[in-house]
């Protein structure tokens, strides 16, 4: 018996990897999850009850997508692909952290340095995507949801300070920094010469991928898209940095 066909989901938190046939009903109806987000969102919704709609509106989209990303068929669809879990980690970092951070009051993160969650959040994300690592979240359910709380603490926290740090040339020389460790490690996935990752060996050709591909098609995500926001954050601090002198020359 190879690896593959005896590798256990037995513990997975997603439940069993799907086909297409069964993907609809992979619906993850967890009560501690359910739960969990009916109190983050009454708690936030009290919280915030006075606050801008700005705010409002972004812990209300971090709200719905991280339901969306735990609760639908995409959790599910994450056990049997790679390239799933990497846009689910991708939409958790890049889209959820993000608006979680700016939900938060607006004096938060203007006085920290951007270089400790830089470092936190690149060690997160590098760990939990080492082979042997990330099958340990297959596992047993905790695991997995460390897997999830720390790569989202992480990048809420970094997101905090590239948004709100006061240095604008510090704040985008960091997002630059996370956005080239993530596209590296985007690369490493495209280029690796055979799959790496169990779990998935044999789980990608219910959806017409075969495990090499399916890598390949996760590194694309980590290298290009994942890279989108934190381009964008680039380029808004460094219009920040040059304002100043073209404020002083008039």
């Amino acid at each position: 018996m190879d690896q593959a066909s005896a590798f256990s989901f037995d513990q997975s938190y997603c439940g069993l990897p799907p086909t297409l046939e069964t993907l609809w009903a992979g619906w993850n109806f967890d009560p501690v999850l359910l739960v969990a987000l009916v109190v983050i969102g009454l708690i936030g919704g009290f919280t915030l009850r006075h606050s801008s709609p700005r705010r409002q509106l972004a812990l209300a989209g971090a709200w719905l997508l991280a339901a969306v990303l735990f609760v639908s068929p995409i959790c599910a669809l994450t056990v049997a692909l790679l390239s799933a879990r990497v846009g689910h980690h991708v939409l958790l970092t890049m889209v959820v952290a993000p608006l979680v951070a700016l939900s938060l009051p607006p004096a938060w993160g203007r006085k920290a340095s951007p270089l400790l969650p830089l470092v936190v959040s690149t060690v997160a994300l590098w760990l939990w995507h080492a082979p042997d690592v990330y099958t340990s979240a297959f596992a047993h359910p905790a695991i997995y949801l460390l897997m999830q709380a720390t790569l989202a603490g992480s990048f809420i926290w970094l997101w905090l300070t590239l948004l709100r740090n006061d240095a604008p040339l510090a704040a985008g020389l960091s997002a630059l920094s996370s956005s080239i460790q993530m596209g590296l490690l985007g690369a490493l996935l495209v280029f690796a010469p055979a799959p790496l990752y169990l779990p998935h060996l044999g789980t990608t050709m219910a959806f017409g991928l075969a495990p090499l591909g399916d890598q390949q098609l996760a590194g694309l995500i980590m290298w290009v898209p994942a890279n989108l926001p934190l381009m964008a954050l680039v380029l808004w601090r460094l219009v920040g940095v040059l304002r100043p002198n073209r404020a002083a020359e008039q």
